[in-house]
């Protein structure tokens, strides 16, 4: 077929119409005037010369920038002939800075609302924040039955952050336990080797209905719920090491992983006039044997009505029962008890600070 270039009169093959040759959008792309003055992208291979006209360019593209003019001289066989890197436009990418002090590492996994101002509907973004002077290539994983699947792979440059993925509420039960892999390193030079980091976290799904639970930070403008990651070269302790543990961790709470708090007496008030409840069934019962798991929850709600009802004329009195984490069936429980029986009463999470994520705040009104 003839070489077709600008002002050439074409038919095209698989559909009725046609046109004048305006330009060229690519080498495979032909730009077919119409009638009505509309520029038409084809395929090449779509078009058929019909009447050749040697047309003044500037009367078939009157007005286009120099540049377009250029582009629209070059012939279709031109575009198939030419590297298409050459096409591509050349990126100045500036090396990453390195900051003073900035050789540990310190990495962190972070999640921002995307509207603040309505927590009940909002969706969420999480990034991993770099904030050293090593490139980490990491990933980002969450729990998924027995196994793990992957989020989000890549690489993040020195003292920036990487947006990773837009989540809303409908996926929070598949991210209470999520894991980050990275190795670290520079580019172009010599630099401190640091260990492989394996970090598993348990994210508290709770906090992401709570706006003062989300904070400002270095990192964003907006306030963010942050994790450590590895801080000062150190990894996060890690929730879980293997399938083992893991097993044995859901039959049995261990002890190191409870928060560190005084033994609760149910006889005496603390200080600060905040009664300690604490429902594990170990602290209830010496012996659990033979005992199904609705025999040991019933047992548990006994002790937490007979405190509430113990504790109903005292206006203002707060209450904090330690349940624990687990499955969350004891909090669901408590829950809905608080809802249908005791209705002058509020509650709310206790502090984490002393109770860890286990544990409800009921105050009597």
């Amino acid at each position: 077929m003839e070489d077709m270039k600008i002002g050439d009169k074409v038919r095209f093959l698989s559909e009725v119409g046609g046109g004048i040759v305006s330009g060229f959008q690519d080498k495979d792309t032909v730009l077919v005037r119409d009638e009505d003055g509309f520029d038409i992208p084809m395929p090449v291979r779509e078009c058929v010369v019909v009447e050749t006209d040697d047309y003044n360019i500037a009367k078939v593209n009157t007005g286009t920038h120099d540049k377009k003019k250029l582009v629209g001289e070059r012939t279709a066989r031109q575009f198939r002939d030419e590297d298409e890197e050459d096409d591509r436009p050349v990126t100045f990418v500036p090396k990453p800075q390195e900051r003073r002090n900035g050789d540990k590492l310190n990495v962190f996994l972070a999640y921002v609302p995307m509207n603040p101002k309505e927590m009940t509907t909002t969706s969420f973004e999480a990034y991993l924040v770099n904030d050293s002077n090593y490139y980490v290539t990491f990933l980002y994983m969450s729990v998924e039955g027995t196994g793990w699947r992957v989020r989000f792979q890549g690489t993040v440059d020195p003292n920036t952050k990487l947006f990773m993925e837009e989540f809303d509420r409908s996926v929070l039960n598949d991210m209470e336990r999520v894991c980050v892999q990275c190795l670290a390193y520079k580019q172009e030079k010599t630099f401190l080797l640091k260990p492989a980091v394996q970090v598993e976290l348990r994210i508290d799904t709770v906090k992401f209905y709570k706006l003062h639970t989300f904070q400002p930070s270095d990192f964003f403008e907006e306030d963010a719920l942050v994790y450590d990651v590895v801080k000062d070269d150190v990894p996060a302790r890690t929730v879980f090491v293997n399938a083992e543990q893991l097993q044995e961790a859901l039959l049995k709470k261990s002890a190191d992983e409870r928060p560190v708090r005084q033994p609760a007496r149910k006889a005496e008030q603390p200080k600060n006039g905040i009664i300690e409840i604490d429902l594990h069934i170990s602290e209830l019962l010496d012996n659990t044997a033979g005992l199904s798991n609705k025999e040991m929850l019933d047992c548990q709600m006994k002790e937490f009505r007979r405190v509430m009802d113990e504790n109903q004329k005292n206006k203002g009195q707060k209450i904090v029962f330690i349940h624990g984490k687990g499955e969350g069936v004891l909090r669901s429980e408590l829950l809905k008890e608080l809802k249908r029986v005791y209705k002058n009463c509020t509650y709310q999470d206790a502090s984490f600070r002393e109770y860890g994520f286990g544990a409800t705040m009921v105050t009597i009104h």
